[in-house]
């Protein structure tokens, strides 16, 4: 076991089957041990776990996130993503990572998600880079990411 001085928040999330979203920007080596020695625990990493950067700076550390797929407990939130690009809508720059990213996690474990505090579009653009400018998403997959994925992972019901 390794020295975590929240290794008893790990502990109790994972007996008692709560998931946990993190934002780890920068300590994508830490969420890595966690997973590792949680293996029932089921994570969701924030924001990607983008470094506050724009455009090729933030997804310095995406080596690291690609990594993290092999744990099947780890999922992704592809939130925010508009904050880290500094060109316009549809962000076409930032489509090649999230496709990297699809495709190491896939449809089940890459949910999106927005966080409208720091938005620079619309919240209707922020659904529709996944749901009209990414021609690689299946319908079937953009239902996995767009929702049905994150209610799968969290254990939420799907509407009838």
């Amino acid at each position: 076991m390794f020295d975590d001085p929240a290794g008893w928040v790990w502990n109790e999330a994972e007996r008692a089957g709560l998931p946990v979203m993190v934002s780890p920007s920068g300590l994508l080596p830490q969420v890595d041990r966690i997973a590792g020695h949680h293996p029932e625990l089921k994570l969701v990493i924030d924001h990607l776990a983008l470094l506050r950067a724009k455009d090729n700076a933030a997804f310095d550390d995406l080596p690291k996130l690609l990594r993290l797929a092999r744990l099947p407990n780890v999922a992704v939130k592809a939130s925010a993503l508009p904050a880290y690009s500094s060109h316009d809508y549809p962000y076409y720059n930032l489509h090649p990572y999230l496709r990297r990213v699809f495709d190491a996690f896939g449809p089940r474990r890459m949910f999106w998600g927005t966080d409208l505090t720091r938005l620079p579009c619309t919240y209707r653009q922020a659904i529709t880079v996944f749901t009209e400018e990414l021609p690689w998403l299946s319908a079937a997959d953009q239902e996995w990411v767009m929702g049905r994925g994150v209610c799968a992972w969290l254990g939420w019901p799907l509407p009838r």
